[in-house]
């Protein structure tokens, strides 16, 4: 199998008054490179998923990289055969991830993360460098976890991310003394998670750094059951971020 499709995912939260304007640029600039795939605006930030020939995905990076905004940006890749997005579509949200809780702006600040081989660490010898036991918080959907988890990830069965603070509170006492890790497909919804647990007064909590996608690049993704669900054509990706032959099927949203 030829896989010289290049697939990326990348977010980062940082103010865009002029989201509307970046909409029109950047899909023309996607449109130009032949990429397919979806990018989504909001004054609180940019969250992509794209897909094309390497020289031209990376390229329109670097062109992005050129906006002093978007200077760190730090891709998620893997491999494909075929392209897994239909068309090229840019559009402007109220929110790069809904939450429906305004007071939660990572671009102000976000919560503690820990990368990807600290986490393995930790799950591999039970707790952390404190001595204080670990767990980790699945922050997606019903239907992607299924797909797959960490080990023993506490799930609290959601149907869409809206639904996660009212789930926290209902489940806060559980949480507490234990150093919590949110996690998520590529950290977006865990770094709002990970904000909002602070915010109502859990002292010991991170955001796995770079999401599963990430976990699964830098690690040997143990301590980690099943693959991971991408919103895309591929469904579910194996721990070597390849696509996963018993993968998921029909229509998903984000949500």
């Amino acid at each position: 199998m030829n896989h010289n499709v290049l697939n990326i995912s990348c977010y980062k939260f940082v103010p865009l008054p002029d989201a509307a304007a970046l909409r029109e640029l950047l899909q023309a600039r996607a449109t130009a490179a032949e990429l397919k795939g979806t990018i989504l605006l909001a004054e609180e930030g940019i969250n992509f998923f794209l897909a094309g020939p390497a020289t031209a995905v990376r390229g329109f990076v670097e062109a992005l990289r050129n906006d002093a905004r978007f200077a760190d940006l730090e891709p998620k890749e893997s491999w494909s055969d075929t392209l897994p997005f239909r068309k090229m579509l840019a559009k402007v949200k109220r929110e790069i991830i809904r939450m429906d809780h305004p007071t939660i702006q990572p671009a102000q600040g976000r919560a503690p993360s820990v990368d990807p081989a600290t986490l393995h660490r930790w799950l591999a010898q039970g707790h952390d460098d404190d001595g204080r036991e670990v767990v980790t918080l699945d922050t997606r959907n019903a239907f992607e976890v299924d797909a797959g988890t960490f080990d023993n990830a506490i799930d609290w069965r959601i149907d869409k991310f809206t639904e996660f603070p009212p789930a926290l509170r209902a489940h806060k006492g559980e949480l507490q003394d234990k150093t919590v890790v949110s996690f998520c497909t590529g950290g977006i919804r865990c770094e709002k998670a990970a904000i909002l647990m602070r915010e109502e007064g859990l002292s010991h909590v991170y955001q796995l750094e770079g999401g599963i996608l990430k976990y699964f690049e830098l690690t040997d993704g143990a301590h980690y059951h099943g693959g991971c669900f991408v919103f895309d054509e591929r469904r579910v990706l194996d721990t070597g971020l390849a696509t996963d032959t018993l993968t998921a099927s029909g229509e998903f949203a984000i949500k």
